[in-house]
């Protein structure tokens, strides 16, 4: 399977501290769009190392977004979610490892149903550092073939980030039993649950 290899392409840059209560010099964050905020979150919701994650919006130009104005796709903005971690327990590349396995980096502003501007796959990076290790993580997939066609997550720096509306956030553990959640989300959460069931907050 590619993207079981795709989660081997890079090694754990450091051991994981467990069971650590993190200080604040230890929390870094950040910000990605992969198709609808929703799942992303479940995801990461779930990994060990993580300690929030917020639905949001990131890349366009108006101030205060709603999620009527991003939905237009025209706003510029997309979908994301912060994801806020701690280096001793996880890091920037299992981060990155988890983004490119739950969801579909090659298709052009779209997951699946969802389709739009809004929907694009991206990288908001907010200095150099993340920066080059997203390009290192999307040069390692390219060199592998890991996908059948090109690439097409985007590289863009974080210049603000907005919090989406309070309904939107924790939707997937609120609503588990609305049809968006069991069809769309409930896969992306089984896949991740299984390539990555040592790293679960919850072991299965």
């Amino acid at each position: 399977m590619k993207k079981l290899f795709l989660v081997c392409i890079l090694t754990t840059s450091s051991l994981f501290a467990q069971g650590q209560t993190p200080k604040q010099s230890n929390l870094e964050s950040i910000t990605l769009a992969g198709g609808c905020y929703w799942c992303v979150e479940a995801v990461y919701e779930n990994l060990i190392g993580v300690q929030s994650v917020i639905s949001g919006y990131a890349g366009g130009k108006n101030t205060n977004p709603t999620y009527e104005d991003v939905s237009t796709g025209r706003s510029g903005y997309a979908e994301v979610v912060k994801i806020t971690y701690d280096k001793n327990v996880t890091n920037l590349d299992e981060i990155f490892k988890v983004f490119f396995t739950v969801h579909d980096p090659t298709t052009l502003n779209r997951q699946g149903a969802d389709v739009g501007t809004q929907y694009r796959s991206a990288i908001f990076y907010k200095n150099e550092a993340q920066k080059k290790s997203a390009q290192t993580i999307i040069n390692a997939m390219k060199k592998a073939k890991i996908y059948d066609s090109p690439v097409v997550t985007t590289l863009e720096p974080l210049t603000k980030f907005y919090k989406a509306e309070d309904y939107h956030q924790n939707y997937y553990a609120n609503n588990k039993n609305q049809p968006y959640c069991q069809m769309v989300i409930q896969p992306k959460m089984e896949k991740f649950e299984k390539l990555f069931k040592n790293r679960l907050k919850k072991q299965k």
